[in-house]
């Protein structure tokens, strides 16, 4: 039975890394590292549960479960998961597993957190909490791996799940989480593009007036570690052609390797229009706490789950890149 799961996930890798070299490259760079003892928040169902064992058995991380151990080990019994191997701590509900494992990265205990069969609001209320949370001082944020076939190279998108309609403040926050990111990655100086409707400071339109002024606290400073341009349209942020004609001299323009979307729903829009009808391949990362923070959705297949893995396994590694 083993074996037949492990070859359909083979299968299923196989399948969803046709076409992105970039994915298959962060992968691979994910299984030669080491593990990341991650705790699996409330795995109580088969696609959480099956996924964070498929990430174990790769290597990708050394997986602790954190939820009702009766619940867990009757959804092992039911879709034949051998979890004999995996720790479980036990909790009485949802809301107490999220505690239980932001408790394990205040200890020490776990380097990441994965999201299982609970809501995002619950896991984010313990990881936020004021006393016994695992927040910074940066606001948090979520971050896509995009590996999209038509792009030439990996872009990151920020932010489409978290924050819904940042501030400046927050918008530096978020800036400043992504190019965090890109560094872990491997990318010495990310270029980020700021995007809106247009490519001019528009004061009827408050995104252009953000974006000019996050390019200026890049210039003082106060943003360190990326190269930042805005505002600029997504066809100028992606196609240097596009920002010629337009008479745009950038070096960011054309060549983003981050965009930051001016609100959640326009990043949202674009990251799921890439997928669908740009093949993009994603994976993502909640980033700003003291752990980066696997936050899949429920219904997210064991790819995905395994590729956000991997991304989230970069995260959790100590920077080489000085700044």
């Amino acid at each position: 039975m083993e074996a037949l799961a492990a070859g359909r996930l083979k299968e299923e890798l196989d399948a969803a890394l046709t076409q992105h070299p970039r994915m298959q490259l962060l992968l691979e760079r994910a299984l030669r590292s080491e593990a990341v003892k991650t705790a699996i928040v409330h795995p109580v169902t088969s696609n959480s549960l099956a996924g964070a064992l498929a990430a174990h058995n790769l290597g990708l991380i050394d997986a602790i479960l954190v939820g009702p151990e009766e619940r867990i080990i009757q959804c092992a019994a039911d879709n034949n998961l051998d979890i004999s191997a995996l720790p479980i701590h036990n909790s009485e509900h949802s809301h107490h597993s999220a505690e239980v494992a932001v408790s394990l990265v205040r200890q020490g205990a776990v380097n990441a957190l994965m999201k299982g069969g609970l809501s995002t609001d619950e896991l984010l209320g313990a990881v936020l909490d004021k006393v016994n949370g695992i927040r910074t001082e940066r606001r948090i944020s979520h971050v896509f791996y995009l590996d999209i076939p038509l792009y030439h190279k990996a872009l990151l998108v920020t932010d489409a799940a978290i924050n819904i309609q940042p501030s400046l403040r927050d918008k530096k926050d978020i800036v400043a989480n992504a190019i965090d990111l890109a560094h872990h990655i491997g990318i010495s100086c990310p270029k980020v593009a700021i995007l809106s409707a247009v490519e001019k400071v528009n004061p009827d339109i408050p995104s252009t007036i953000e974006a000019a002024a996050l390019c200026k606290m890049a210039d003082r400073k106060q943003i360190i570690g990326g190269l930042l341009d805005g505002p600029l349209a997504f066809d100028n942020a992606i196609n240097r052609e596009a920002a010629l004609e337009k008479g745009i001299e950038s070096e960011v323009a054309g060549d983003a390797d981050i965009l930051l979307a001016p609100d959640l729903e326009a990043g949202n829009i674009l990251a799921k229009q890439l997928m669908y009808l740009g093949n993009a391949l994603a994976a993502g990362v909640l980033v700003g706490a003291r752990v980066p923070i696997i936050l899949t959705s429920r219904a997210e297949k064991t790819a995905g789950r395994i590729l956000s893995c991997a991304l989230a396994q970069a995260a959790a590694q100590p920077l080489t890149i000085s700044i």
